[in-house]
């Protein structure tokens, strides 16, 4: 027993395509305390710049945000960008856990398009939906048992635990739920080159990479916790926005498009004639208000609608692919967040319920800090779901 556990503090570090984002949780008696956040507006986006010269840019601004900052840890979990993995939900037949391993190497072969060698694997075991019985009136109310559950705390997905240790992993495989169906299986993959790119950053930094999972993950541990409903989460990043349906914890669909924040800024830059700093204080000052002048909310509203596009498709194959289950409500998160009244926009558009998600809702932090952490929510949810992975 590790008598010191309760001192123990993680990074949470997020590499995004405009920023670099880390925060710091502490554990206390299982609970999360945030001890310190720092970030870093510059372009760093290291999975389509693979040169030396950014992987030495990306050390350094970790270094600074780690001294600036103050932080203490040195345990990082980090996380992939969704759209540089491959994931899928695969269907296998029941069988023994210690064939499991191969059935599913096998399997990732026929929808990675890229050489299985090249590839680092990781895999999560899909628990089957309870089926809830009519409760009756003299009984005791029981909670139906989810076939593999996952305690909390434990590890989702450790694209980096796969790569060190692929033996132990395989041992430490949960048995397959004792179901006549078959199994599903959540496989994801990203390339061996990206992994070892960020060891790499890592360690130039003087820090130890303990975890490394996708962002999907991530978002679905800040935003959505516990919620056993199935929820979608969309994240609107600077240049992509990505698209994930959470079911049981589990992430079962992510979806990625190259249309973010900046795309929008850009359309109204080129439309108004303005420069770019102009067109964003319009983005952020009237958003999808009918109150702006001209046709700048109708610029917003086709800048945007491939993300929209892509929404409805997601939710369409969710609709088929699960019955009658319906998404109960859009969590929204990432810097184009705030947009006013996007939140009415998309609720309307879609007819669904939705929200702004806030990734300190689990997170014990000073109340005077309530303000500016409030403000940078949308910014940090998947720093501050990485730093939660360990507690």
């Amino acid at each position: 027993m590790d008598i010191l556990s309760s001192k123990k503090s993680y990074l949470g570090v997020d590499l995004g395509a405009s920023a670099v984002k880390i925060v710091e949780l502490q554990d206390k008696a299982g609970r999360a305390v945030l001890l310190t956040y720092g970030y870093v507006e510059q372009p760093t986006d290291i999975i389509r710049s693979s040169s030396r010269e950014m992987e030495e840019q990306i050390v350094d601004i970790i270094k600074d945000i780690h001294k600036k900052s103050r932080m203490t840890s040195k345990r990082v979990v980090a996380a992939l960008p969704s759209f540089s993995v491959f994931s899928s939900i695969i269907s296998l037949p029941t069988m023994k856990k210690k064939d499991l391993a191969k059935a599913i190497q096998w399997e990732a072969k026929k929808f990675i398009p890229l050489p299985i060698e090249e590839m680092t694997l990781d895999w999560k075991i899909v628990p089957p939906k309870p089926v809830v019985k009519p409760l009756l009136p003299a009984k005791k109310t029981v909670e139906p048992q989810v076939g593999v559950a996952t305690p909390p705390g434990e590890a989702k997905t450790s694209f980096l635990g796969q790569l060190l240790s692929d033996k132990k992993k395989q041992a430490a495989l949960p048995s397959p739920p004792s179901i006549k169906d078959n199994i599903k299986v959540l496989l994801t993959a990203a390339p061996k080159k990206i992994v070892e790119r960020y060891i790499r950053i890592f360690r130039s930094a003087g820090l130890e990479l303990s975890s490394l999972e996708t962002e999907a993950f991530a978002l679905e541990r800040s935003l959505a916790g516990n919620d056993p409903t199935p929820i979608m989460i969309i994240d609107i990043g600077a240049v992509t926005s990505d698209v994930s349906i959470i079911e049981s914890s589990i992430p079962i669909l992510t979806r990625s498009i190259d249309v973010g924040g900046t795309s929008i800024t850009k359309a109204i830059m080129t439309s108004l004639n303005v420069d770019l700093d102009r067109a964003e204080q319009f983005k952020r000052d009237i958003g999808f208000s009918s109150l702006g002048s001209g046709d700048l909310p109708e610029i917003i509203k086709s800048a945007i609608n491939p993300i929209i596009n892509e929404v409805k498709y997601s939710l369409d194959i969710y609709l088929t692919q699960s019955g009658n289950n319906k998404i109960e409500k859009i969590v929204l998160t990432g810097g184009s967040t705030f947009l006013p009244e996007l939140v009415n926009y998309l609720s309307k558009i879609l007819d669904i319920k939705v929200i702004i998600g806030d990734p300190w809702d689990r997170i014990v932090y000073p109340l005077e800090l309530k303000p500016v952490l409030s403000e940078l929510a949308p910014r940090l949810s998947v720093a501050v779901g990485l730093a939660m992975r360990e507690i």
